[in-house]
This record gives C-alpha cells, sequence and structure tokens, in this order.
C-alpha cells in the first residue's frame, strides 16, 4: 500500500518494515498475533521502548507506524477497530531547526570553489542548487536531468508521496548548473543507461551521486571552509534555505510550496525566525526603542 498507492520512498517503507517487525516480536513472546493485539498490547510495548531510554521522538514514530499498520488493517476489513486510539503520543520537546548563518554558507560555496576540475564544478552545482531550492537530499541527488526546464529558471521535482512541485532557481544555482552541464558527461558510468537520465549522474548502482556521497562532500567542504564538520548536513542546509528566506521576508504560504511540506504545521517549525525579525523590526522602528529606561 505504501509503495503503490502512496508512492512512499524507499527509505520510508524500510523504516516501516522496522518498525512493524520490531513490534511483531514484541507480540510473539507475548503470545500474541501483532495484527490481533488490543490496546493494552500497544501501552505495554510503549513502556518497553520507554523503559529502554528510547529518545522521544523515536517513540512517536513507532507509534505512527503502528497507528497507520491498524488503519491499514480497519480499511482492508481485516479488522474493525484501532487499538492505537487510545493510545497518547509521548510528549516531545520541540526543538529548533539547525541552521547554518549566511556568512557559513557562503563560506562553503568558496570552499567548493576552490576544489579543481569537474568535481570542483560539480560541488559548486549541488551546493547553489541545494541552497537556492531547499531540496531534500534524495530529491536533489535523484534529479533527473529533464527535471530542469529548458532556460534553467525552473526545477519540477517530485517529492514524497510522488507529488510534484515546481521550484524557481535564482541566479547563482542556474550559472552554476551552465558550468557543471558543460562537463557532466564525465560522471556518466558505461552500462545500459550510463546514469544519463539524471542530472547528477554517477558511476553508483543507482546511476545518480549516492546521499551518501554527497553528505560526506558536505563535511570535507565544512572542514576547509572551517566549520565543524558534524554541523553540516543536507537536511541543515535545507534549513538554513527556509530559515534565511524567512529572514528576509519571505512568507510561511511560499516556503511550504518550495519545500513540498503537506502542512503548513510542519513549515511553522522555521517561525523563531520570524519572532527573531520581528523582535529587531520593534528595535529598529517603534518610537520609544530607543528611549533608555530609568
Amino acid at each position: 500500500m505504501l509503495a503503490a498507492e502512496r508512492g512512499a520512498a524507499r527509505n520510508t517503507i524500510e523504516s516501516y518494515g522496522r518498525d512493524l517487525a520490531d513490534f511483531a516480536g514484541f507480540c510473539i513472546r507475548r503470545k500474541t498475533e501483532p495484527d490481533q493485539a488490543g490496546p493494552g498490547d500497544i501501552t505495554d510495548y510503549m513502556k518497553r521502548l520507554s523503559g529502554a531510554g528510547m529518545a522521544a521522538s523515536t517513540q512517536a514514530r513507532r507509534l505512527s507506524a503502528l497507528r497507520q499498520f491498524f488503519r491499514f488493517l480497519q480499511a482492508e476489513r481485516v479488522r474493525d477497530d484501532d487499538p492505537t486510539q487510545a493510545v497518547d503520543a509521548p510528549r516531545q520537546a520541540r526543538s529548533l531547526p539547525k541552521y547554518l548563518s549566511e556568512d557559513e554558507v557562503e563560506r562553503l560555496l568558496d570552499a567548493a570553489r576552490e576544489r579543481p576540475g569537474a568535481d570542483g564544478l560539480r560541488a559548486v552545482a549541488l551546493l547553489e542548487v541545494l541552497y537556492a531550492t531547499g531540496l531534500r537530499v534524495s530529491e536533489l541527488v535523484g534529479l533527473p536531468l529533464a527535471a530542469l526546464s529548458r532556460d534553467g529558471r525552473v526545477l519540477v521535482v517530485r517529492g514524497k508521496g510522488g507529488k510534484e512541485r515546481m521550484v524557481p532557481v535564482g541566479g547563482p544555482a542556474r550559472e552554476a548548473l551552465g558550468d557543471y552541464l558543460a562537463v557532466r558527461d564525465g560522471f556518466l558510468k558505461s552500462g545500459r543507461d550510463g546514469g544519463a537520465a539524471f542530472l547528477f549522474p554517477s558511476r553508483s548502482r543507482e546511476g545518480h551521486l549516492t546521499r551518501a556521497r554527497f553528505g560526506q562532500l558536505l563535511k570535507d567542504l565544512a572542514a576547509v571552509a572551517g566549520i565543524p564538520p558534524k554541523r553540516v548536513s543536507p537536511h541543515v542546509l535545507r534549513h538554513s534555505f527556509a530559515s534565511h528566506l524567512l529572514a528576509h521576508g519571505a512568507d510561511l504560504r511560499s516556503l511550504q510550496q518550495m519545500l513540498g511540506h503537506a502542512d503548513i504545521s510542519t513549515t511553522q517549525i522555521y517561525t523563531h525566525v520570524l519572532e527573531e525579525r520581528l523582535k529587531a523590526l520593534v528595535d529598529q522602528a517603534h518610537p520609544l526603542s530607543k528611549v533608555p529606561l530609568d
């Protein structure tokens, strides 16, 4: 169902599989069939996860997988109730997204520009596109060559659930892509298609640059740029894109569309930036903000 009806990514399907397999093992040890589990089984399972010291966010993900599983069983008329309805999700502390400053992003780009040859051109193009669009790393590395419009101003991205969205590409990213496309053929591998369908082909099994390789590239660039590598990842750059856009006046609805969030509540994690902007606005514009306090 996840693959055929929702178009879920392979990583998502594998994650659901691991979570449900763990729950199945728990049920079997209790001599209960997983699809016959009741509210008490779910509650005890969640207590076991908590007792094992599992993070609240991971517990919540496990419970979400169970909710989806039992809703599927209801839809298929395997059972007529959902035992997860009576189970509350663990409370999670709201954490702010980690992101880089604008200066740090520029230093990363400078480090990429210092890399020689075709590898350097590809590194610059990858960073410029990621920072210009806020794509998920899986969306970026798996971009089809056809995703780029003829004039290079728009990317058509297929995101979660197979949903397509159009994301504008700014001038620096277009220029970086133009330089990279001139040397792109050097990254094609031999074989039936050689990765020719991808914007960022490679000699990997997938035919395109892998998430792991791109992640390592970012770590290498961070070290050169004088930024602790552990602070830099593709998702941190996605957060940086969103945070910097809001800081410069973008609205949440537009950001939601560009990020490919199904629900604007997901986009609202970036409102901390709006709060800082409002404080700065009051400090700069309010007639009493400069009056010293007695």
